[in-house]
């Protein structure tokens, strides 16, 4: 019988992502896209690289998953991102009908999900999202803190 990956192996996979993005000095965000126990999609910030705002790991993954499977509606799916998603990532997934999010670390700053906005469990809105938040966080918010601090 083929053991069930959890939230922490996902997320493990997400991070790989991020190491990716640091090593090519973007902000180092990853994030994995899951249906059936299966990563249908990955990616990483590209926003410097692609020279696009709109080039975060989350919509990165969520393009990539949507083609994939040929559909726009990701009900079924679970997306793991290594930081809080921002307002506009958090539009997508709620217009992408997303069905879970699981994060690692909080963005105190920037967090459209728990930490200034909370759009994914607005009852005004017509889809919300299950969410677990907090996963892997110290790994999560240890590699972006490294980031930042090596470039002060």
């Amino acid at each position: 019988m083929d053991r069930v990956a959890s939230d922490a192996d996902f997320m493990s996979f997400a991070l790989k992502e991020a190491e990716k993005a640091f090593r090519k000095n973007e902000v180092p965000v990853g994030a994995v896209l899951v249906i059936n126990n299966e990563i249908i999609a990955r990616s990483f910030n590209k926003r410097e690289s692609a020279f696009d705002p709109t080039a975060h790991a989350e919509l990165l993954a969520l393009k990539a998953g949507a083609r994939k499977i040929r559909n726009w509606r990701l009900c079924n799916a679970t997306l793991y991102v290594t930081k809080e998603p921002c307002v506009m990532c958090a539009g997508a997934m709620v217009n992408a009908r997303l069905g879970r999010l699981v994060f690692g670390c909080r963005d105190s700053k920037g967090g459209g999900v728990e930490s200034l906005y909370n759009l994914l469990s607005d009852k005004r809105l017509n889809h919300r999202v299950e969410i677990v938040s907090g996963v892997k966080e110290e790994e999560c918010s240890l590699l972006l803190k490294s980031f930042f601090q090596a470039r002060r």
